[in-house]
């Protein structure tokens, strides 16, 4: 019999993408050669999005792993959504015809659908196929349990969110406040909400649920999921925790010049500020992290970006006349480097000179800065980082809080990001010192996890089995 092959059906955000193809290789790894891998290509919707998706496939085309891509037709994007959960979920509706008859043509025996949590109303195509299908969940833990609660939390908060008393209850985790909730959850009237309790609803008809996480990340969550605290005590889908899914590339041989400038700084002297591919800064803004970061008196590396030019919505490469206080460049020189364009944030995340990372608080960035070590000030800025934020400081305790206004587009003053880098940085801080103490032991929880005989590794070789069994039943 062919070699089953397992489909694999990202969405293009590169945080979602990646994630998925790195997952995938790590099962192929474990199969041992039981499986391939076919990677069904939506297009993506704007050009700088499928130039970004077109250099990540001729990479891993080069790669000379047994994996197969699959471009499916362009279909035409909806223009009516409200919001990004709308437009993500709709599109990806539309190919449901196109996934099902490329899976449908497939010459070999298919193991398994593995989707991205946006994905879920192609559920019903493998139903109709026979295929087992596996949701790839590239948030945390406690942002899966959280969706599992929405359809019961519906029924049980009537009005808004940020209106109700007291706090939301996520099994698992402390109290969640209700500022802390994701962005879609924050307006039940616009339809991401309606989609984030779709998709919360539809999880439950998965095989397994695949996450991006390491049970010792997130123990009690995964337990009060397993437990079925968070659906009722309805079993929930089995839950596969391989994470962390962190791609680590040899170094360049040419170091980039961001790391060839830590190179002459001390150990852990360095507070990183990046805010993933999406996060930028008006001049206002920049102005209030220049004067923070000159008072902190602490070295800084700041990767700032601008806000995007008309007509696109991707951060454009800073202006730093237009964005910078006259003079801070020439007075920070000897303790600071502004750059201006896309930064190898993995890279600089693990040189010895960082100490610090305020950070957007992407789950991919935490993983990051988990595995490397790097204690953590969050800044949420859009999605579920709001929730991130949360559990980093009150349930995984490996970053110091900063208040962020959120009803003035996520704005911090100055003086509140002076005060946060300072109680990071500062080697007398308790507030640091305990970050960085269970940030260290993370960091060996992250590693040991992904080893042979880890958790996360032993999670992926049950799920390898899983699927190879279930290929030869399907196609029997």
């Amino acid at each position: 019999m062919a070699t089953p092959t397992v489909v694999l059906l990202p969405v293009w955000g590169v945080g979602h993408l990646m994630s998925m193809l790195d997952a995938g290789k790590r099962l192929l790894a474990r199969s041992g050669g039981g499986v391939s891998l076919t990677v069904l290509v939506m297009q993506a919707p704007t050009e700088s999005y499928r130039s970004d998706v077109a250099g990540h496939i001729r990479r891993e085309e080069a790669s000379g792993l047994d994996i197969r891509f699959h471009h499916l037709p362009a279909v035409e994007p909806p223009t009516d959504y409200v919001g990004a959960e709308d437009f993500i979920s709709r599109f990806v509706e539309l190919h449901a015809a196109h996934v099902k008859a490329a899976i449908s043509r497939l010459t070999c025996p298919v193991a398994a659908l593995v989707i991205d949590f946006f994905c879920t109303t192609l559920l019903d195509e493998s139903r109709e196929l026979a295929v087992p299908s596996y949701v790839y969940f590239t948030a945390s833990a406690a942002m899966y349990a959280l969706f599992l609660r929405l359809p019961a939390l519906q029924e049980e908060v009537t009005g808004e969110f940020e209106e109700m008393e007291g706090m939301v209850d996520v099994p698992g985790l402390p109290p969640v406040p209700p500022s802390a909730l994701p962005t879609p959850l924050m307006d039940k009237k616009k339809p991401g909400y309606t989609w984030f309790v779709y998709h919360g609803r539809r999880f439950m008809e998965a095989r397994g649920v695949i996450i991006n996480t390491a049970s010792e990340l997130e123990q009690s969550v995964l337990a009060a999921i397993a437990d079925g605290r968070c659906t009722h005590g309805v079993p929930a889908p089995t839950v596969y925790p391989i994470g962390p899914v962190v791609s680590l590339n040899p170094p360049a041989e040419q170091p980039h010049e961001c790391v060839r400038w830590l190179d002459a700084q001390p150990p852990a002297s360095v507070v990183l500020l990046c805010f993933g591919g999406g996060g930028f800064s008006t001049a206002t803004q920049a102005h209030e992290i220049a004067h923070g970061l000159e008072r902190s008196g602490h070295r800084f590396l700041w990767v700032l970006r601008g806000p995007p030019a008309a007509g696109t919505r991707q951060p454009s490469d800073a202006n730093l006349v237009e964005l910078l206080p006259e003079g801070f460049l020439e007075r920070t020189k000897e303790k600071g480097m502004v750059w201006p364009t896309r930064a190898p944030q993995k890279e600089i995340l693990a040189h010895a000179a960082v100490g610090g990372f305020v950070t957007h608080g992407g789950w991919n960035s935490i993983l990051e800065s988990l595995w490397f070590g790097v204690p953590m000030v969050p800044w949420p800025l859009y999605a579920e980082q709001h929730l991130n934020a949360f559990t980093l400081v009150a349930y995984m305790g490996v970053a110091v809080a900063m208040e962020v206004d959120r009803k003035r587009n996520n704005f911090v003053v100055g003086s509140e990001l002076e005060r946060a880098v300072k109680a990071l940085m500062d080697g007398d801080s308790d507030e640091g010192r305990k970050a960085r103490e269970k940030c260290t032991e993370m960091k060996g929880a992250c590693r040991k996890a992904v080893e042979e005989g880890g958790s996360s590794y032993s999670a992926l070789c049950r799920l390898s089995q899983e699927m190879r069994e279930g290929a030869v039943r399907t196609n029997m």
